[in-house]
């Protein structure tokens, strides 16, 4: 099961990821702009930023891990359980919501480096 630290050391090893706030809990974000944050209000969860199709088939997978709520209905983002969900599968989606949100020369930058 993985946790917030694991979460943020997995963020860490991509370009300009920052430790920061966001919403008044603690959060990630790439040149200033928040890509997962920890909730720590109302049903708790971490939040990735997605994009609406990958949202729409990670909830039709019926994996207990991925969840919304009706605050986030329409948005482009997933509430993961971290309680079920793997590292690794865990890893692959932090990196997918910093590319939703890091700008083309990092990501250009990142492409690079691999």
């Amino acid at each position: 099961m993985p946790t917030w630290p694991e979460v943020v050391e997995i963020a860490c090893g991509l370009p300009g990821v920052e430790e920061s706030t966001w919403y008044r809990t603690p959060g990630l974000k790439v040149a200033g702009k928040g890509f997962a944050r920890l909730r720590t209000e109302a049903e708790g969860g971490l939040v990735l930023m997605c994009s609406l199709s990958e949202k729409a088939a990670l909830l039709e997978s019926g994996d207990p891990a991925f969840y919304t709520t009706a605050h986030y209905e329409g948005y482009g983002a997933i509430l993961v359980n971290l309680e079920r969900i793997d590292r690794s599968q865990l890893t692959e989606l932090v990196q997918e919501a910093w590319r939703v949100k890091a700008p083309v020369q990092l990501r250009t930058a990142r492409e690079r480096e691999r």
